[in-house]
């Protein structure tokens, strides 16, 4: 699979709203159990035990989402790890899932793909607009996944279903663009932006039958379309706003 490095477009200003994305999903990783940075967690099962509760604490629990209440923790994760007296707000947790990664490895993968799309998109739509529209994805990924698995009790946490939007909305916003990508192990290819994200979701798309992955390949796919139908509305209604600014001058 070729994996995007930077987009080729250069943007027209700086793109200050995904660079603080990319910190803030950092800083958050680096205080959080599932980094191995925050020493004051523990070590070995205690770190792992402390992860898990607050995976459920912060993360989206799809059935607390769809009945508006808190669910106990699942027998496995009590009797393995003990209980856990937080209290929650499951509207609440749709957003912090947002900030949160399981490992080194996931965080990484996300940013990369908002480093490459999202200084674009952010170029066109201008910052609060961006960033307005950033949160709106991830809802949409996270509150789709929900309503398409709405007895699931896995908490869902990651980036990747906002980021998804803003790939959705580069496309419609920069259809012409090219975007220089790795295909391992030495290969450099600059690539239409249209070949590098619908070839990736399309593979989201195929993967929803692997049961025994552990990836919200549908809230990708929500947060995804969400972009586009976004990046459409947006579209259209740029020259209508630019008319009647003339008219007003």
């Amino acid at each position: 699979m070729a994996l995007p490095l930077y987009d080729s477009q250069p943007a027209r200003r700086v793109p200050w709203v995904t660079y603080l994305l990319i910190a803030v999903n950092v800083v958050v990783f680096l205080i959080t159990p599932m980094s191995n940075f925050a020493a004051w967690y523990g070590k070995g099962s205690v770190r792992e035990c402390k992860a898990t509760h607050f995976t459920y604490e912060y993360g989206a629990v799809p059935k607390e989402l769809t009945t508006g209440d808190q669910q106990p923790l699942p027998t496995e994760v009590v009797h393995d790890c003990g209980p856990s007296s937080f209290r929650k707000a499951p509207w609440t947790a749709a957003f912090t899932s947002m900030f949160l990664h399981s490992s080194a490895m996931h965080l990484l993968g996300n940013l990369v793909f908002l480093f490459v799309v999202g200084m674009g998109v952010e170029d066109r739509l201008g910052r609060w607009r961006y960033l307005l529209a950033y949160l709106v994805f991830g809802l949409v990924a996270v509150y789709g996944f929900a309503w398409t698995s709405p007895d699931s009790t896995v908490p869902l946490i990651g980036a990747s279903g906002a980021i998804a939007g803003v790939m959705g909305a580069y496309v419609i916003l920069n259809p012409r663009g090219r975007v220089v990508s790795w295909v391992p192990p030495v290969i450099f290819i600059r690539l239409p932006v249209w070949v590098v994200l619908g070839y990736w979701f399309v593979l989201q798309w195929l993967s929803l039958g692997d049961q025994k992955s552990n990836v919200a390949y549908t809230a990708h796919i929500y947060g995804f379309v969400a972009g586009v139908v976004f990046a459409l509305l947006a579209r259209r209604a740029g020259p209508a706003h630019r008319l009647a600014a003339l008219s007003r001058g």
